[in-house]
C-alpha cells in the first residue's frame, strides 16, 4: 500500500487487548444511552501523607517512589491504585470495585486496570511469578502483600502537576491478524413468515455471570494437519470448527474459544479470561484415502490427560466419525445433557466431503474481506451447493458474499445485492435452523436492511440456544451502537472478549467506535488501535481512527488517515460511504460527518 511520510507518534503501551468494561448488574442493566455511574472515587492521591510499602517511601503529591537513593516516577492512576490498595493491604481487592473507586461514573475497559497495574509492578520491582508486592488473584482481583507503614508525621512535599495525557497510536500495521468475526448465520421466522421490526423494550439480557462461572469451561484448540497435504489442513480447520459448534450448542457447558498455547495474549488475562477447565486438542493426517485424527482431552487445570483415542477410518467416513466424537467427549466433561441438545450435536451440516472442502475454501476466502477474494468465495459456496443442496452454512455463506458487495458498493445494483442476500440468508434457515450460524447471518443482513430491532430479536434468540455464542453478542453490541446506544455496546463485547480471548479486528472496531460516540477518545484510540493493528486494511477502522483524531484536535495525525483512507478507496465521501453504513443514529451520523468534513471528506 502506498504510505505518505508518516508522522512521528509514541506509541501506546496498552498490552494486547482491551478485553472488557465497567458495566451494569445483569438484573440492572443500563438503559438506552446511559452510563453507569459506578461507586465513589477514592480520596485522589495528592490529598495523601507519605507512607511506606515495603522497601519503597511512597510519596503520592509527587507520584514519586524512592528507595536506596533512586527515586521512580509513576503515572498519577498507578498512585491511585497503589494507595486504594495500600488502605487495604493484605485484603483481596475486586476489579470492579478498583474501576468504580478510581474510574467513577465513566465507562473504561479492564485494560486500562490491567495495564496500570502492569506498570505499578514494574515500577516496584515485582518480577512475573514471584510477586513481592502485588499479587494477582485469579478471577478475584488483587492483593497488596507487602508490609505497609504509615507516615503522616513526614511533612508533605510541595504538589506537582500529572504529566499530560500521552497521545498517539500504534507505530507499525506490519502485522495483519487473520482472526476476524467468525462466519455465523442469523435468522429465526415467526409463525413461518419474515416479521416487520419489534421493539424491544430493554436492552439485550447478558449472562448470568455467577452461573456461567459454575459451569465447566472447555476449549478446542486447533486441529494440525500433519505433513504437508493441503486437503488434511481443509479437514483440520474444518473438524475444529465443527466440534466448536457442536460444543456451543450444550447450555450446561461454557466454551471458550482457544488463547495461545502460552497462555497469555500481552494482557493479564488471567482477571478477565475465565480459567478454562478442559482442552480438546488434536492431529489430523491423510494417507491414501485414509483419514487418521487423534483426539486428546486434558484437564487444564491438573494438566492430566483424561481421554485420547485414535480414529482410523476413510476418509470419506469423516461425518460418521464426527457423529461419534462430540458424544465421547461429553461422556467425559461433567456437563448436564438433554436428549434435545444430543440431537443437535449430532446433526451433520453435510454429508458430502467434497462440498465440505469447498465451503471450508469459501470461508478462508471471505474472511479476507477484499472484493476478489469474496469473489472467489462465492464461487467455491456455489460449487459447494452443487454438490449438496441442502448444505445451509453453504447459502450461509453465499448470502454473506453478497451483503459485502452491497456493504462496500462493489455490485452495479447495491439493493438487488441485498435482496439477494435476505433469498440466501432465508434459505439457510428454512433448511437448517438448528446451528448458530444461520441465526447470526439473517440477523446480519436484516442490520444492512436497517432492521435492526429484528436482527437484535434473532441474535437473542441465538444466544439464549448457544449461551458460548461470542459472535452472537458481538454482533448485538455493534447493532446497538448503529441504533444511537454504545453505553450499550460495551457490556456485550465484554461478554464476546470474554468467550473469545484472540478476538479479531471487528471486535476492537466495535468497542473503538462505542467508547468515541461515548465521547471517551482514551478508550475509542486503544480500541481501534488494536483494530487496525490485526487489520491495517480495515477501512471503516481507519474512518474512526480519522474521525477520532479530529475530535481530540491532533491534527497532523488526523491528516495521515486520511491520506490511509485515500489510499484504500480512492474518491472517498463520507456521504457516499453512509449511504450503505447500517447506522441510522442522526446525531451519531451527524458526528461522524463532521468531524470527516474537516478532512475534506
Amino acid at each position: 500500500m502506498r504510505r505518505g511520510k508518516k508522522v512521528p507518534k509514541k506509541r501506546l503501551n496498552f498490552g494486547e487487548g482491551t478485553r472488557t468494561a465497567v458495566q451494569p448488574s445483569r438484573s440492572n442493566p443500563l438503559p438506552p444511552g446511559k452510563i453507569a455511574s459506578v461507586g465513589v472515587g477514592a480520596p485522589s492521591a495528592s490529598d495523601r501523607h507519605r507512607l511506606r510499602i515495603g522497601d519503597w517511601t511512597v510519596d503520592p503529591a509527587l507520584n514519586e517512589l524512592s528507595a536506596a537513593g533512586k527515586s521512580v516516577k509513576l503515572e498519577p492512576k498507578a498512585m491511585s491504585v497503589l494507595i486504594y490498595l495500600a488502605d487495604r493491604a493484605g485484603q483481596v481487592v475486586g476489579r470492579e470495585a478498583l474501576l468504580a473507586a478510581l474510574w467513577p461514573g465513566v465507562v473504561v475497559g479492564d485494560d486500562a486496570l490491567t495495564q496500570v497495574v502492569i506498570k505499578l509492578r514494574k515500577a516496584l520491582g515485582d518480577t512475573p511469578g514471584k510477586a513481592a508486592y502485588i499479587q494477582t488473584i485469579s478471577k478475584r482481583g488483587y492483593r497488596l502483600i507487602a508490609p505497609v507503614i504509615s507516615a503522616e508525621t513526614m511533612p508533605m512535599a510541595d504538589s506537582a502537576s500529572p504529566p499530560a495525557p500521552r497521545k498517539g497510536r500504534v507505530a507499525s500495521m506490519a502485522a495483519v491478524g487473520t482472526a476476524v468475526l467468525l462466519l455465523a448465520a442469523a435468522g429465526l421466522w415467526w409463525s413461518g413468515a419474515e416479521r416487520g421490526p419489534g421493539v424491544l423494550t430493554s436492552p439485550p439480557a447478558l449472562p448470568d455471570t455467577e452461573a456461567a462461572d459454575a459451569q465447566p469451561t472447555v476449549t478446542v484448540r486447533p486441529f494440525e494437519a500433519v505433513g504437508d497435504d493441503p486437503q488434511a489442513a481443509l479437514l483440520a480447520r474444518g473438524i475444529t470448527a465443527d466440534l466448536v459448534t457442536d460444543l456451543s450448542k450444550l447450555s450446561g457447558l461454557r466454551v471458550i474459544d482457544p488463547v495461545p498455547l502460552s497462555g497469555k495474549t500481552g494482557t493479564d488475562t488471567a482477571a478477565s479470561v475465565p480459567p478454562i477447565r478442559y482442552v480438546v486438542s488434536g492431529t489430523v493426517q491423510r494417507v491414501d484415502d485414509r483419514l487418521r485424527l487423534n483426539v486428546y482431552l486434558t484437564d487444564g487445570e491438573a494438566g492430566n490427560q483424561l481421554w485420547s483415542e485414535r480414529f482410523d477410518r476413510a476418509t470419506n467416513d469423516l461425518f460418521t466419525l464426527q457423529d461419534e466424537l462430540g458424544p465421547k467427549i461429553l461422556q467425559i466433561l461433567p456437563a448436564k445433557v438433554s436428549e434435545a441438545e444430543l440431537r443437535r450435536v449430532a446433526q451433520r451440516h453435510t454429508r458430502n466431503l467434497e462440498a465440505f472442502e469447498y465451503f471450508q475454501r469459501g470461508q478462508s476466502a471471505l474472511l479476507v474481506r477484499q472484493q476478489a477474494e469474496n469473489e472467489i468465495a462465492r464461487d467455491m459456496f456455489r460449487q459447494a451447493i452443487a454438490l449438496d443442496a441442502a448444505f445451509a452454512r453453504a447459502y450461509a455463506g453465499l448470502a454473506l458474499t453478497y451483503a459485502a458487495d452491497y456493504r462496500n458498493q462493489w455490485a452495479a445494483d447495491g439493493p438487488a445485492a441485498l435482496d439477494r442476500a435476505l433469498e440466501m440468508a432465508q434459505t439457510a434457515y428454512q433448511i437448517n435452523p438448528d446451528i448458530r450460524e444461520t441465526y447470526w447471518v439473517l440477523a446480519f443482513v436484516h442490520m444492512e436492511r436497517r432492521q435492526h430491532e429484528q436482527a437484535l430479536q434473532y441474535l437473542r434468540t441465538a444466544v439464549r440456544l448457544y449461551p458460548s455464542f461470542a459472535d452472537g453478542y458481538a454482533l448485538m453490541g455493534g447493532i446497538d451502537t448503529y441504533l444511537g446506544r454504545p453505553a450499550d455496546t460495551v457490556p456485550l463485547l465484554r461478554t464476546a472478549m470474554r468467550l473469545d480471548p484472540e478476538a479479531g479486528d471487528l471486535y476492537f472496531l466495535l468497542l473503538g467506535r462505542a467508547y468515541l460516540f461515548l465521547g471517551d477518545l482514551e478508550q475509542a484510540r486503544i480500541n481501534l488501535d488494536h483494530a487496525l493493528a490485526r487489520n491495517p486494511v480495515n477501512l471503516e477502522a481507519h474512518v474512526y481512527m480519522a474521525a477520532l483524531n479530529v475530535l481530540a484536535g491532533d491534527k497532523a495525525a488526523a491528516a495521515w488517515e486520511a491520506e490511509e483512507i485515500r489510499a484504500l478507496r480512492p474518491g472517498f465521501s463520507s456521504h457516499a460511504w453512509l449511504e450503505t453504513y447500517p447506522m441510522i443514529d442522526v446525531a451519531q451520523r451527524n458526528k461522524l460527518v463532521d468531524a470527516l468534513a474537516q478532512l475534506a471528506f
